[in-house]
């Protein structure tokens, strides 16, 4: 009790009175973090009971939900990302250093910066219903300790950024992160349409943009540092910690989900007696087989785990 007490002592008398005094009450924000914590305690409750609830039921389909969810969200991203772009562009930010402090704050356009980066927090929230809809789908697999990890500690990590740096550099992962959404949802939406199911050729290629958009935004932040750029230490290390991290687990996904899982397949692959033609194909006995599907890394093995 000493102990929570002495926290909550530091917290409204030390870190509170350095919060942003624009932003800090905000909706989700709400000058404590009592309420991003119960949300992320009830998120992590539901991964827990979740698959005991439905182990002995029936999968929803849930298909024209997912489809409206996920086009929401692509449509969301790109408002995000648009937005981004043209408040920071609107505020005279610099590509490589985006000051934030007491002073900078000051400028009326830094408000509309904080604006859309709420609406960035606040989807954060919202991705939380991946996991609800995975599991309610019964798609146990999806529910990675990888996707849990990422959508519990985003939601998190972000009530932090928009307390204290709603602004200057807190912009560029974001807006990074919102182009890699368009593509990721758009393909996840498009995927519960039976028309359409074995013609989305390009699944591997979301992890793959995925980890370049890990590469450009720790390079980024270490430029930052290194050139000295206005902006909290904290907040620097924090997302350049963060970054190497996810470039570690999600490099891991990769590996097992189509490196280790390609030559897998290959090594399954009855040896063949024929020879190979420039079109890809293999005449094996007389008989044709499409190299196309494992040549490209797309499998038809069922759905790869959703990561963010």
């Amino acid at each position: 009790m000493d102990y929570i007490n002495e926290w909550k002592r530091s917290y409204y008398e030390e870190l509170l009175p350095t919060a942003d005094p624009r932003t800090k009450n905000w909706l989700l924000l709400n000058n404590t973090p009592v309420y991003m914590l119960t949300l992320t305690i009830t998120y992590l409750i539901f991964v827990w009971l979740g698959p005991k609830y439905m182990r002995t039921r029936k999968a929803f389909s849930l298909q024209y939900l997912m489809v409206i969810y996920n086009i929401a969200l692509v449509a969301l991203s790109v408002y995000m990302f648009v937005e981004i772009i043209l408040s920071v562009m609107d505020a005279g930010y610099g590509f490589l250093c985006a000051p934030y402090s007491e002073e900078t704050r000051q400028n009326p356009k830094e408000m509309r910066v904080a604006n859309v980066l709420w609406w960035y927090y606040f989807s954060k929230a919202i991705e939380l219903n991946d996991t609800v809809l995975m599991l309610l789908r019964k798609k146990m697999a999806q529910v990675t300790f990888l996707h849990v990890f990422h959508h519990a500690t985003m939601l998190n990590i972000w009530w932090w950024v928009m307390m204290f740096i709603p602004g200057g550099l807190s912009y560029f992962g974001s807006c990074l992160n919102c182009l890699v959404h368009i593509v990721m949802y758009l393909y996840y939406g498009l995927s519960v349409i039976p028309s359409l199911k074995g013609q989305l050729w390009w699944k591997s290629y979301i992890t793959r943009f995925q980890l370049i958009q890990f590469c450009i935004t720790l390079s980024h932040t270490l430029y930052s540092i290194y050139v000295g750029c206005d902006f909290p230490r904290w907040g620097q290390n924090l997302l350049a910690g963060y970054m190497i991290f996810m470039l570690v687990l999600f490099t891991n996904f990769y590996v097992h989900a189509y490196v280790m899982r390609r030559s897998r397949d290959a090594s399954s692959r009855p040896p063949t007696n024929g020879k190979k033609h420039t079109n890809g194909e293999v005449v094996t006995n007389g008989t044709k087989s499409n190299g196309y599907v494992a040549a490209h890394g797309v499998t038809s093995a069922g759905e790869n785990k959703k990561q963010h």
